[in-house]
């Protein structure tokens, strides 16, 4: 048991696991490194791992826990999570065409911006506050004296892992789009597709109980 924590390889590999899940995340990753490269993808991982340091932080010291008592602070934050999941769907679906190309004049986007999209998309989600809650206190120690300690522990392993994998996703990504010469009228449909999954995560989140 370290810093009162138990099972501590089934919490890695299940973190593991839950990190290779798809989601708006991962498409985010995808997207910017596909078009811009790996250090695209890798500004939004990094504002990814910022959003959910924040997600940690807050679990940590009871803050995410006023979303599963108050509706009124999860339906705010739930909304405006939908909301800008669903702008950067219209966005890419209403992107003209000429401007989709994979390379980095095609979003001339800065590393910061990017960084920012990672981590709005990431702390606008309260289900990943819900997930900490949810997730991480199943391998405290109930008679630990330092439970917030074994939080931050938890997540900071948790943010860890999810960090090399979406830097490795990053890498994949960027790595298979200069091998593969798409036509641009693929190119056009797959950042529409993107689009629409943004738009399909917005709505999931706005229909979503608690």
């Amino acid at each position: 048991m370290m810093f009162g924590t138990h099972d501590l390889p089934l919490f890695i590999v299940s973190g593991l696991l839950l990190n290779i899940a798809p989601g708006p995340d991962s498409i985010l990753i995808m997207a910017r490194s596909a078009a811009q490269g790996w250090r695209a993808g890798s500004a939004a991982a990094l504002g990814i791992g910022t959003g959910t340091c924040v997600h940690i932080s807050a679990a940590a010291l009871g803050l995410s826990a006023v979303l599963t008592t108050s509706a009124l602070a999860f339906a705010a934050v739930k909304w405006l999570g939908a909301a800008y999941l669903i702008y950067m769907g219209l966005t890419m679906l209403l992107q003209k065409p000429g401007k989709v190309e994979v390379t980095a004049a095609s979003l001339p986007m800065t590393y910061r911006k990017i960084f920012a999209q990672g981590f709005l998309t990431n702390i606008l989600n309260p289900k990943v506050a819900l997930f900490f809650l949810a997730f991480v206190p199943q391998f405290i120690a109930p008679a630990s004296g330092h439970k917030a300690l074994a939080f931050i522990v938890l997540g900071a392993i948790f943010n860890f892992n999810g960090m090399l994998w979406c830097h490795l996703l990053a890498f994949a990504t960027a790595h298979a789009s200069r091998r593969v010469c798409v036509p641009a009228r693929v190119l056009r449909w797959l950042n529409r597709g993107t689009g629409a999954l943004f738009l399909s995560f917005g709505a999931r989140l706005a229909l979503s109980d608690r």
